[in-house]
């Protein structure tokens, strides 16, 4: 089937092309009953805006630049295809390059790369402290959008996996816990130990061990050996991600330590197949995609300068309690 076209919605609403125009342009003064009827013929013939013109009149690109890092972990990947979404609804087109986001100089060269070509913006993914230094650091002339932690909107979101981990373990009777963190220059690491901790705190956990990793199953592996389990030991570990979670329970297992028998384990993230190992993960669920929409949603506002649409937001962060965590036996 061809296409609709201006002229074919113009057609169905019964209006002037000039009028849809003016509607898909933005164009405010339009009586409410010509709006809704532009809209219902839009949506009817399932209209596509030919986004290349349109950026093309306006002589503006309409490529976004992205900085990420760990694609092949799933929260960065999902949070990507939620901004490549979002992007797309609006026209944009992203160019993705990926980074090490422990190395300033990785990033320094990742926007070199972006800058070699004309873009609306840049989105950072990656939030540790070394990009942010590195995004800092340069003179961009764009719209740059990062989401790292500053106000306490922000702060509160981040720190709030690690609250209700340790809420449920507190709820679950443990008072001897174990915390195992992701990267200290990792923004998100740093709010969800934060968080985990100050609940710990007003529940009457005592937080007698902990481990730093670097998001991978390996380092939770690692953990393991090192954990104080069995007597007087610690009854439960939150991890910072599922990752960490899920190779901290292999290295218990290799030691014949049981989950959630010994030690109860809860992870962050709801990764897709948190719910498929022997025990299922108990998890915090993240909205990963709706998180990478918004930021994107608000970059796209400022870089088109007009005010972001206050009603896109994400998911807030949930617990899904599954079989690695249970009642502390008395």
């Amino acid at each position: 089937m061809k296409p609709a076209t201006i002229y074919d919605v113009a057609a169905a609403a019964g209006v002037s092309h000039q009028t849809v125009t003016r509607f898909l342009n933005g164009f405010e003064g339009i009586r409410p009953a010509t709006r809704e009827r532009v809209q219902k013929a839009l949506t009817e013939l399932d209209y596509r805006p030919n986004s290349a013109a349109r950026f093309l009149r306006g002589q503006r690109t309409n490529r976004i630049g992205v900085l990420a890092h760990q694609l092949d972990q799933p929260g960065p990947a999902r949070n990507i295809a939620g901004s490549t979404r979002a992007a797309r609804d609006h026209g944009y087109v992203l160019d993705i390059v990926s980074v090490d986001a422990a190395d300033t100089r990785s990033v320094a060269e990742a926007l070199d790369i972006l800058f070699e070509h004309q873009i609306a913006g840049v989105l950072v993914a990656a939030q540790s402290d070394e990009v942010r230094t590195a995004v800092e650091a340069r003179s961009i002339a764009v719209p740059v959008a990062i989401d790292n932690g500053t106000d306490r909107v922000e702060r509160r979101q981040l720190s709030e996996p690690g609250r209700l981990a340790a809420a449920h373990l507190a709820d679950l009777g443990h008072r001897d816990v174990g915390y195992i963190a992701g990267p200290s220059s990792w923004i998100a690491s740093r709010e969800r130990e934060r968080g985990f901790r100050e609940v710990a705190a007003e529940r009457g956990l005592t937080v007698r061990w902990s481990s730093r990793g670097d998001w991978t199953s390996a380092s939770g592996w690692t953990a393991a050996f090192d954990a104080p389990v069995g007597d007087r030991g610690i009854t439960a570990v939150a991890a910072s991600n599922d990752s960490m979670a899920i190779g901290f329970i292999a290295g218990l297992h290799e030691q014949g330590v049981r989950v959630p028998d010994d030690v109860s384990v809860v992870g962050v993230d709801d990764a897709p197949d948190s719910r498929f190992y022997l025990p299922s993960l108990t998890t915090i669920r993240l909205d990963f995609e709706g998180e990478g929409a918004r930021l994107m949603e608000d970059l796209i506002a400022r870089i088109e300068e007009r005010d972001a649409d206050s009603g896109v937001g994400f998911l807030p962060a949930e617990l899904v309690a599954r079989k690695s965590t249970k009642v502390r036996a008395a």
